[in-house]
């Protein structure tokens, strides 16, 4: 089929190639990719299955080309025979230079290439409508820096190209526009069939925190979780408890695009806008090897606890987390940096710490309750780009520690309802202990023995209070908590213990 010139380039319907060179330069494009692909497609309905999950109609530079395409494949996915006498009659008239639609795709059929070969041609035809895209994006950029309109910063017009090209490079999965109800069928039981597969049979990526995994079913994918806390109260522990247990337990296959595709665990991006990076990892090494996080500060270690970290770092060497400590970033540069991590090393988790530290546009006019609003519209966005969940830590207003139940509630989220308006989950973290640890009464009263009984019910002991969930149900999960460790997991419960004797 590459052989012979275009098909209807011996009707007129796309003219030869010119003898001189024109004056102005054509999008690349392959009529002769595009012909034989169709006709393949026409004579054996399975080459549509090797070029679907990555091959649409927009990527065909020819207008009818794109039309065959869309109608074939509707026939094809509705179980229906996609040939030359069905799809006549979805294509109406074009002007074919004295061809009809009918004999063109009779022609297509007649010299198709076989159905071995047909994903090569949608690669070529994929890659040459990449590039179109790209040199689109090329143009706009220089157009809008010619142009330097006066609402558009560099910065601004750096981080829209960013994402322009992000799109580009995940290979088409942001189509924008309806998305037929099938197609959202068929994920829905995709979803459930790697939910089968996966360890614990969970639908969305598992926290290591059994309890917790199943009141949420792990977290799911384009999410935006919300951790709450008053200070102290340890929701930096639970974030990177749960985002280190998600690093450590990476397993990736590899799809036959080339791609790679977690099955457990995942790769973990951690935005840490309040602590360093050697703070952050101190944290981690405390947890995994079981050595106090004051002692790792202060070198006040024995041989064995240094002989303990040396094998947890070891360990943690290979582990897919990837820290950003930068200060004050604006939410866009955040999705800027977010969007280049998963280009680069891929990702299955975002982790900011924590939202009040980051920065909006800063427009002219705008109170922090609106800049905030912008802040999380902006993350909630993120995750459903990225198709990854994210997971964005947040204070909490003081007037928690005015009341007597001190447990937190969706109306103490700080600064603006569109913390819980836009987030799919909020978790509230809450240690009992921390606030008993101030009331202490006079010692040898009995007010001092009911305290000490409260301390020791309460001794090791978290609440993570699920305020919202829109998948699921809300309630309290507890679990253990060793403040010296900081460090979070499973609560070891009476009916899991080994039997007395």
């Amino acid at each position: 089929m590459s052989a012979v010139e275009p098909l209807t380039g011996r009707a007129g319907f796309f003219p030869a190639a010119a003898t001189e060179t024109p004056a102005y330069r054509v999008a690349p494009h392959n009529v002769e990719a595009e012909q034989a692909l169709l006709g393949a497609i026409l004579v054996n309905n399975d080459a549509y299955d090797r070029v679907s999950d990555f091959l649409r109609s927009e990527h065909f530079s020819e207008e009818l080309h794109r039309r065959v395409f869309e109608v074939a494949s509707h026939l094809i996915r509705s179980g229906k025979l996609a040939t030359p006498a069905t799809l006549k009659t979805f294509l109406g008239e074009h002007d074919l230079g004295g061809v009809t639609v009918p004999q063109y795709l009779a022609r297509l059929a007649a010299e198709a290439t076989t159905v071995i070969n047909a994903q090569d041609y949608g690669r070529v035809i994929y890659d040459l409508a990449v590039r179109r895209t790209l040199i689109n994006i090329g143009e706009d950029v220089v157009n809008t820096a010619y142009d330097s309109p006066f609402d558009m910063s560099p910065r601004e017009q750096i981080e829209d190209a960013e994402r322009r090209l992000y799109e580009v490079a995940e290979q088409g999965r942001y189509e924008g526009g309806f998305q037929s109800f099938s197609s959202a069928l068929t994920i829905a039981v995709d979803l459930a069939a790697s939910a089968y597969a996966r360890d614990g049979k969970l639908s969305g990526v598992a926290t290591g925190m059994d309890d917790l995994d199943q009141k949420m079913g792990g977290l799911q994918k384009s999410d935006l979780i919300i951790v709450a806390g008053r200070p102290g109260m340890g929701k930096t522990a639970l974030a990177t408890n749960i985002a280190f247990n998600i690093a450590r337990a990476y397993e990736a296959e590899t799809r036959a695009d080339g791609t790679q595709h977690a099955v457990n665990g995942g790769i973990v991006g951690f935005f840490s806008l309040e602590m360093s990076s050697e703070q952050l990892a101190t944290r981690v090494i405390a947890e995994q090897s079981g050595v106090a996080s004051y002692k790792i500060r202060r070198g006040d270690i024995t041989e064995r606890e240094f002989q303990q970290i040396s094998a947890a770092a070891r360990e943690m060497h290979v582990v897919p987390f990837y820290i950003d400590q930068s200060g004050g970033i604006s939410i866009a540069q955040l999705a800027a940096r977010a969007r280049r991590l998963k280009r680069q090393k891929g990702l299955d988790l975002l982790v900011i710490d924590y939202l009040q530290l980051l920065s909006g546009s800063k427009k002219a006019g705008e109170n922090r309750v609106q800049e905030l609003t912008e802040i999380t519209t902006g993350l909630k966005a993120l995750a459903k780009e990225l198709n990854v969940p994210v997971m964005a830590l947040s204070q909490l207003s003081r007037q928690v520690e005015a009341r007597d139940d001190k447990r937190p509630q969706l109306s103490d989220l700080r600064e603006s309802g569109s913390i819980e308006q836009d987030a799919d989950v909020v978790m509230f973290v809450y240690r009992e202990e921390y606030y008993l640890k101030n009331k202490e009464p006079r010692p040898g009263t009995p007010e001092h023995m009911e305290w000490q009984n409260a301390m020791e019910r309460a001794h090791g002991r978290a609440e993570v209070i699920i305020g919202k969930q829109r998948h699921g149900p809300t309630g309290t999960v507890e679990l253990a908590f060793e403040g010296e460790f900081t460090r979070f997991s499973n609560l070891a419960r009476e009916d899991s213990l080994p039997e007395r004797i």
